[in-house]
């Protein structure tokens, strides 16, 4: 299928508030509610026949950006900024354009904007990656095909050659990779265990919510079934292996895979290698370690890829998240003993294609597997995020990917009823109406992909995706 060039008419933002059931602890930082921006984005053929998409993402603090001077609203402003100059570089382009090329041809001048105004590059890549996503719904809407079968076919047009974006990958043959991609229908939701959670009924705090919905690790193992966790790590040793045990008592039984993430709270190697030697010595955590298949972003980004980490990485694979900013990170990463990268989708997919090539490639020259993505989460709400965060995970085939929004936030009650009504027509597999709303479905640990991976468009079905635009706030 030939790539289709078409020019960026318009694009338009609007939020809608988030309140969480529970408040979400990573790292140093706390989110009981933040704005969840909405993408719509219309496009124009060479024929005049115009097509819209849409995308959405939750706008995280401390995240992107976790210099403690900067309040919540600062972090908004931040990403806010990104939104607006990515829509200013798209909408301004003289000539039709591929998918591919709209983000490629701004990629630079992007990170350099943003970089002179003192944000960090995954800031940047935010707006980018909301208004490609919606770019590629409404290419596949036009197309009258889905997400899956868009990128088999390369219908955004994607060509390293020449873009000087991934030149490690100049000689890879992408066409070939990417049509031989083929999307799971099941995936197990990896669940996470933040830093504030209540692990069983014990420590449930007074405040917990009354909503039926699981307060507690050991109640929402037993809700869904889970078999597949993730586990926050705060950078105290003593803490972690403490808090660490306490989950390893509820889920020992259960687990079947597990990851740890440090969210960037270890100083320094040499630090992480003591919590490390702890974890793998303590004889309550046994079980719970040789399920543990990798350890995510432990060292604080500013010092990740300073020095080699060949001797932690060959102890327990090493992945990086927070450090994976710019699109050669991973090539960076590697050369310094990390295996792993995160797949999300507030960086982008198409960093998401062009590092789980590099998986493929050097695979490829390996004796043995040894390169690895990874699905991880930022608090990613039921709805059009959700799915176009399922429909990438599935298409590149992997087997497990985090989850939390559903046990942060009471799925979509928020969003009219309307809305709610609609998405769960239009995948009554993914998910279900359980104590009073409309929430992800999870079942003995697993969602079904399947009404995403033939629903036209990138995972909406239809223009607007059911979303009730005019139930929210057009703040720019």
């Amino acid at each position: 299928m030939d790539a289709i060039r078409f020019h960026v008419e318009e694009i338009r933002f609007a939020e809608r508030n988030v309140a969480l059931r529970l408040p979400f602890r990573f790292g140093a930082a706390t989110v009981t509610a933040c704005p969840q921006v909405y993408v719509k984005a219309r496009i124009r053929f060479a024929d005049g026949r115009t097509a819209e998409g849409c995308a959405a993402e939750m706008m995280i603090p401390k995240w992107f950006d976790k210099n403690p001077a900067l309040n919540n609203e600062q972090n908004f402003e931040q990403l806010r900024f990104a939104l607006r100059d990515a829509r200013e570089a798209y909408t301004a382009e003289p000539d039709a354009q591929t998918a591919w090329t709209h983000f490629a041809s701004n990629y630079a001048a992007l990170q350099s904007r943003a970089r002179a105004k003192g944000l960090q590059p995954l800031v940047a890549s935010y707006g980018p990656a909301l208004i490609d996503r919606a770019l590629l719904d409404a290419l596949c809407l036009h197309n009258g095909i889905s997400f899956a079968a868009a990128m088999s076919a390369n219908l955004c047009g994607i060509d390293i050659a020449g873009s000087g974006l991934a030149d490690d990958l100049a000689g890879f043959d992408m066409p070939a990779f990417l049509a031989k991609q083929s999307p799971r229908s099941r995936i197990a939701a990896r669940h996470t265990v933040g830093l504030a959670d209540a692990i069983d009924e014990y420590d449930v705090s007074p405040d917990a919510p009354t909503d039926g919905l699981p307060t507690t690790l050991q109640a929402a193992v037993q809700r869904y079934g889970h078999t597949h966790f993730k586990l926050k790590l705060c950078g105290n040793t003593a803490q972690d292996i403490d808090r660490l045990q306490r989950i390893a008592r509820v889920i020992d039984g259960q687990a079947q895979l597990v990851t740890l993430d440090g969210n960037e709270q270890y100083a320094d190697a040499d630090d992480f290698a003591t919590f490390l030697d702890r974890m793998l010595s303590t004889p309550t955590l046994w079980k719970l370690a040789q399920k543990t298949v990798f350890v995510e972003q432990p060292i604080r980004r500013d010092a990740a890829l300073q020095r080699d980490v060949s001797a932690l990485g060959k102890r327990i694979p090493l992945l990086i998240d927070e450090s994976d900013a710019t699109l050669d990170a991973f090539v960076q990463a590697r050369a310094l003993g990390y295996t792993g990268v995160s797949s999300k989708s507030c960086k982008g997919f198409y960093k998401s294609v062009i590092n789980a090539a590099r998986c493929a490639q050097w695979n490829a020259a390996s004796e043995k597997p040894r390169y690895f993505l990874s699905g991880e989460d930022l608090t990613m709400q039921a709805g059009i995020g959700v799915q176009q965060d399922l429909a990438l995970v599935a298409w590149l085939g992997l087997s497990h990917v985090e989850r939390n929004g559903h046990h942060y936030v009471n799925g979509l009650a928020a969003a009219p009823e309307a809305e709610q009504q609609a998405l769960l027509r239009a995948h009554p597999g993914l998910y279900e109406t359980s104590d009073g709303a409309v929430r992800l479905a999870i079942r003995e640990g697993q969602l079904d992909l399947s009404s995403l991976n033939a629903a036209p468009g990138f995972a909406t079905g239809k223009p607007g995706a059911g979303i009730s635009w005019d139930a929210m706030r057009s703040v720019y």
